[in-house]
């Protein structure tokens, strides 16, 4: 039976640990992108039962290399062009290992100050960085907390604005009226699933429309939909307007919208995931124009594009009050003095579950590595590798760009002379299929009026302009040697 770890044994283990890490990080372009395994392959390889007798921590390396990581896709790899940029970067992992070493768990201030304290610090800072209104600082009436992703802030700012809108009955009594949220086309999935998971069900969710070229919703039809639900007697609660939407990284008119909710006392949660970090640099802030000014919660993910490995979102509300009211509860074992004050922070009180880790640590890592300097660098960066990108897309005459793209996304579509739409549509999944497998590059599509098209978007900090160039050199090639016969055949 193996003895717990000692820490002469942590000290020989971690530095294998780490060197395995720097070693990945820096061969990490001699993998294939794309995982290559088919289902079930993983499991097949590890043993059915667990062991008996403790093992070597080298076997659990070497299992590593030669079982998992071929099932692996490669987030980091500087020719990952798929979904949106998940950083990783060398202080948020040491960050994220000083987090784990320490083992606290923060639910409450007095559970570690240090661990309140700094995350009260950091989203200050970050507020700062991102050009955020004062109000949102944890020093005034809001304030922010680090969730785990953009699906818990958005749940936890449902929740609050149910809360306003009911005068507090929903925490007391449970869903009594019928309750409306609205969302675009383009709004993340995670709104539907807030609401089916506060008992509002899909049928509370409202669908408005996007204007057809820019994808952003339409605050005209926001008010009409609105007015008709409270002529029906529903209760409309919530507005989510977001700011680089996941397909298409479209803008929604946050101050229009934002009109719209302050005419009807609507609470306006601004979601900006992806694109709420570019506002680090000042040529960016236009994507914060009504913020200060409407929103009641809003959120970004510098897990996304700001070096910040997995999982950080950050969470502020422009008032605590509703937040607080629906989502604190204080049984007798967590009830302590610091607490009863009432003059400190208990993040428990922020978010869904009650424990939690110490994120800030991570982003506090980058932050001050980094500096505002080397974010700002980071971002332009990605934005200026993929406007090169949409511009040699833009002079092919076998592609189109889609407009606008004005941060690190690229949506584009090859052109195929003679097919239907359908057999079009087929052609181009069936060339990101090709390319994926090739295991150099790996892009995903989404689907702008009807039509398929394919995404690049452009974060990673490993990424370089060759490997952008080498990306497209591969897209063309792969696009004029698709024996498109074959895809026409199979769409009949």
């Amino acid at each position: 039976m193996n003895a717990h770890m000692s820490p002469e044994e942590f000290r020989r283990h971690g530095r294998q640990v780490v060197d395995w890490i720097a070693d990945y990080m820096a061969g990490i372009e001699s993998h294939p992108v794309r995982s290559r395994v088919g289902p079930g392959e993983i499991r097949d390889a590890l043993p059915a039962e667990p062991p008996e007798h403790g093992e070597p921590f080298e076997a659990v390396l070497a299992d590593l290399n030669t079982i998992l990581l071929p099932g692996l896709t490669h987030w980091q790899h500087p020719s990952f062009f798929g979904y949106y940029p998940s950083n990783a970067s060398g202080p948020a992992i040491l960050g994220d290992l000083l987090s784990s070493g320490l083992g606290v768990q923060g639910m409450l201030w007095i559970t570690s100050p240090a661990c309140t304290e700094l995350e009260s610090v950091v989203v200050d800072w970050l507020a700062s960085l991102l050009g955020l209104p004062a109000h949102f600082r944890t020093d005034a009436r809001g304030g922010g907390v680090i969730q785990d992703s953009a699906s818990s802030a958005c749940l936890v700012a449902l929740l609050a604005a149910l809360h306003r809108a009911s005068g507090g009955r929903v925490a007391r009594t449970g869903i009594a009226d019928r309750y409306t949220i609205y969302v675009s086309s383009q709004t993340h999935s995670s709104l539907e699933k807030a609401a089916r998971v506060a008992g509002l069900g899909a049928q509370g969710v409202r669908v408005v429309d996007v204007d057809d070229r820019t994808l952003a919703m339409d605050p005209v039809r926001l008010r009409e939909l609105i007015a008709a639900d409270r002529a029906a007697g529903a209760v409309p609660a919530m507005v989510c307007a977001t700011v680089g939407t996941t397909s298409t990284a479209a803008v929604d008119p946050v101050p229009a919208i934002g009109e719209v909710c302050r005419e009807h006392s609507v609470w306006l949660h601004v979601d900006a995931a992806y694109a709420g970090v570019a506002a680090v640099c000042p040529e960016f802030r236009r994507l914060n124009d009504g913020v200060a000014e409407y929103a009641d919660t809003y959120s970004t993910n510098p897990h996304k594009w700001l070096l910040t490995n997995f999982d950080c979102t950050v969470l502020w509300t422009a008032d605590r009050t509703p937040l607080l009211d629906a989502l604190s509860i204080l049984p007798e074992y967590l009830r302590n003095p610091a607490s009863s004050s009432g003059s400190v922070v208990d993040y428990r009180d922020w978010q869904i579950p009650l424990g939690r880790r110490f994120r800030a640590l991570k982003l506090w890592s980058v932050i001050r590595w980094y500096g505002a300097e080397g974010l700002r660098a980071h971002i332009r960066r990605g934005v200026s590798l993929a406007q090169d990108l949409a511009a040699r897309i833009a002079a092919d005459p076998a592609f189109e760009v889609h407009e606008p793209h004005p941060l690190g996304l690229v949506c584009f579509r090859p052109r195929w002379p003679g097919l239907s739409p359908a057999a079009a549509d087929a052609a181009t999944l069936r060339l990101m299929e090709t390319l994926n497998a090739g295991g150099s590059l790996y892009l995903t599509h989404t689907t702008i009026g009807g039509r398929v098209v394919l995404r690049m978007a452009v974060g990673s900090p490993a990424t370089e302009h060759r490997h952008v160039e080498q990306a497209w050199d591969d897209i063309r090639r792969e696009h004029q040697a698709l024996p498109i016969q074959r895809v026409t055949d199979q769409t009949d």
